[in-house]
């Protein structure tokens, strides 16, 4: 099916187009371009419009550019505008105005991309859904899922993300949703914000994008609860609330199973009870903010329960696994190794000492971004409640000496500077039964860890 053509992508982004083209697709990068895809050439770590002409070779229906790029021909399919990240963004605007799709907006400290893809499997039960891909969340994520939506999109969910102070703000007008959740609200990314309360500030930027009339959704239990209402107010929002302090979703139970969970609620004087197919309390506050975004979005309840139920977790956050060792031990993986910080480490030590080990081992990687705390924010993991459970804790990454010089003297396992070093150790770390936790910013590569535990093996079987 189409999803652009000449004449409307010059129309939106007021550039010129040299051919009379079509485009089925929009794409960043040619190592997963597609066949008719409109290749946009960004500038990121490399001038995008270097791999024009690979594009093209590929397939691409045409290219969104600035210039003619050096071995191109002037007949080739272009479309070339003043500026390529305005060109997306404005692609991403017509998008957004010519569906008749209802949108949720999606941020969050901990947990926004678990939460955009059980909104996901929950709205696909319920009509053609649109949703970010992976982490898609930045200035020139938001813009090219908006862009590469179909205009007969009945559903949409937008991640949106953030690092710096104003980031929020514009991506949350170019969504437009007429829902906007906010996960929670943690020490994330103090290296570019004077406190907490000044990121809570920032994530309620995503309610200035609302559509008239629109709702913000608000995890009642967070400390800085109150800007988020706030900003919520100053918008003329309605404001529904979350959590086991909230008076509109409360959650009143949680059942810890073996790969799943069982939490009870109450929406009103309703009680309700509702899966969720991953271990970790935390999955059921995203499950039941997700909950309320689509019941706001026009989902009955129920189904929205019942759709629910689709939702796994993705590869690197939170994904179980058994894995089969040659001399017939089993050990159980625990891949959350996409991110980290204080708070979701603290959620994934808890999933481990829950688990059903013989031993609970964890590979913990630095915390990026937490500015001037960082090393003791690194040392207090040694104090959150779930370490009593935990048998042994190895540390990777500079930050991490932190903790490894605080833990007791009988958990205190190697510590190695990389990943890559620790994966080394991993034959002599892990026995018959252990339950394994990998977690640590992206940048720590603690896939490397994962990786090494799955190649140990004679085979692994995704837990359902």
């Amino acid at each position: 099916m189409t999803l652009w053509t000449a004449t409307e992508a010059a129309g939106a982004t007021k550039g010129r187009s040299t051919t009379d083209w079509q485009a089925t697709g929009v794409s960043i990068d040619t190592r997963t371009l597609q066949p008719g895809d409109l290749f946009v050439a960004l500038k990121a770590a490399r001038d995008g419009h270097d791999f024009v002409a690979q594009a093209l070779e590929k397939g691409a229906g045409a290219a969104l550019v600035s210039r003619i790029p050096e071995g191109v021909p002037e007949d080739a399919p272009l479309l070339i505008v003043d500026d390529v990240q305005t060109g997306l963004e404005a692609l991403g605007h017509a998008a957004r105005a010519r569906t008749a799709a209802r949108v949720v907006g999606v941020t969050g400290s901990v947990g926004k991309t678990s939460t955009k893809e059980m909104l996901a499997s929950i709205l696909e039960t319920r009509g053609k859904t649109h949703a970010s891909v992976a982490s898609y969340n930045n200035h020139w994520g938001v813009p090219l899922t908006l862009a590469r939506m179909p205009r007969d999109t009945e559903y949409a969910v937008i991640e949106i993300g953030m690092n710096h102070p104003g980031e929020i703000a514009p991506l949350a007008h170019q969504a437009r949703p007429h829902v906007g959740l906010v996960t929670t609200v943690a020490a994330v990314h103090l290296e570019a914000f004077d406190s907490v309360a000044g990121i809570a500030a920032e994530k309620a930027a995503l309610f200035d994008g609302l559509t008239d009339g629109g709702t913000a959704i608000v995890n009642a239990d967070i400390e800085h609860a109150g800007i988020l209402r706030s900003r919520a107010q100053a918008r003329g929002a309605k404001i529904v609330e979350f959590g086991r302090m909230a008076r509109d979703y409360t959650l009143t139970h949680v059942e810890q199973r073996a790969d799943s969970l069982r939490a009870q609620g109450r929406v009103g004087d309703n009680e309700i009870s509702f899966d969720v197919q991953s271990a970790g309390t935390h999955f059921a506050m995203n499950a039941l903010g997700a909950l309320a975004a689509c019941v706001e979005l026009g989902v009955d309840l129920d189904q929205a329960i019942a759709g629910l139920r689709g939702w796994s977790p993705v590869k690197g956050r939170g994904v179980r696994e058994v894995i089969a060792l040659p001399n017939g031990a089993r050990i159980e993986l625990l891949d959350d190794s996409y991110n980290a910080n204080p708070t979701s480490m603290e959620a994934a030590l808890d999933v481990l000492a829950a688990s059903a080990g013989q031993r609970r081992i964890a590979f913990l990687g630095d915390m990026k971004e937490l500015g001037a705390q960082e090393q003791a924010m690194h040392a207090a993991i040694a104090d959150v409640a779930a370490m009593a459970q935990v048998d042994q804790v190895h540390c990777i990454g500079p930050l991490m000496r932190a903790l490894h010089q605080a833990l007791p003297e009988g958990k205190r396992g190697l510590w190695a500077e990389t990943s890559a070093g620790m994966a080394l150790h991993l034959p002599e770390l892990i026995r018959d039964g252990d339950a394994v936790l990998a977690k640590g910013s992206l940048s720590m590569a603690l896939a490397q860890i994962v990786d090494g535990l799955r190649k140990m093996g004679q085979g692994s079987a995704l837990e359902s």
